[in-house]
């Protein structure tokens, strides 16, 4: 029973940086209806720019999300206008080959800058460990999930209560009918994809402490990011959220009971069960 709840509160911890990667690939599947297949690169670019925030100017991994986060959403309004922008009316395959191509230049670029040699984010806390009702729980995964929930509660505020967040949703919900009230779909295009890459640069700077950081990593978390969006619902925030609590709580328990080499198989199982039983998600097509 131990095992059991060690495993659960760690997956939950997990999940919760998880989540953040797939509700800032919902945003942009929201609001433009575009499938980013660099959106795990995004994610890696913002475990470098930690790594090297840390090394250079020796800020603390978790403080240094303040340069990370509009680092990486001006970085997300770039390649949206000057390169998203020109294929959100074209074909969807056309799309999906110009986001695989700039993850591919993302990840190329940082191998040639950077080397394709691993590298490890090393804190003073990093084999550190808090003990939350009996259960010893590494410390960089409770600040990491804490940073999330103010994140994500923050986020939900701008959505719900400011006029831009406002927009964003009415843009989520229909385009043309946003255009006709006035709203500037293309402004708000450029915020989405902005606000889903400093997410994305978020979750690796969150991530970097406990992972290795190498520039193929990007490809792992695009796949998983992918499940999340599509187990929670495409479009739903709140699904993200739950999907990624979910998608962390299977690799941590079947880790623990089954063995580390399952913890993707069982992420998978989990997602084919949701695609036959109820193939909309779990949020159906709730509203950003």
């Amino acid at each position: 029973m131990a095992i059991f709840e060690q495993a659960l509160v760690s997956g939950i911890l997990i999940g919760g940086v998880y989540a953040l990667i797939g509700i800032g690939l919902t945003i942009i599947f929201g609001v433009m209806r575009v499938i980013n297949f660099a959106h795990g690169d995004l994610l890696m670019v913002g475990m470098y720019l930690t790594y090297y925030i840390f090394t250079i100017l020796h800020i603390d991994p978790f403080l240094s999300i303040a340069i990370t986060i509009p680092l990486m959403f001006l970085f997300g309004a770039f390649l949206q206008k000057f390169f998203i922008n020109r294929v959100l009316n074209a074909l969807p395959q056309n799309q999906i080959l110009l986001t695989i191509g700039l993850g591919l230049i993302m990840s190329n670029t940082v191998m040639l800058a950077f080397t394709s040699d691993y590298k490890i984010l090393t804190t003073k806390y990093s084999s550190s460990s808090v003990t939350i009702l009996g259960i010893s729980i590494s410390s960089p995964l409770v600040i990491s999930f804490a940073i999330t929930v103010a994140i994500s509660l923050a986020l939900t505020w701008f959505l719900r209560e400011t006029n831009t967040g406002q927009a964003i949703r009415a843009t989520a919900q229909d385009r043309e009918a946003a255009t006709l009230m006035g709203i500037n779909v293309k402004r708000m295009s450029i915020i989405a994809f902005g606000l889903g890459s400093a997410l994305a640069g978020t979750a690796g700077a969150l991530i970097a402490p406990t992972y290795y950081i190498f520039p193929q990593v990007g490809s792992i978390f695009t796949l998983k990011a992918f499940v999340i969006t599509v187990l929670g619902g495409l479009g739903s925030v709140s699904g993200a959220m739950i999907g990624g609590v979910l998608i962390g709580v299977a690799e941590s328990v079947g880790g623990a009971y089954l063995g580390s080499g399952w913890k993707e198989v069982i992420t998978f199982v989990l997602f084919l069960l949701v695609l036959l039983l109820k193939p909309s998600g779990l949020r159906g097509k709730s509203q950003t």
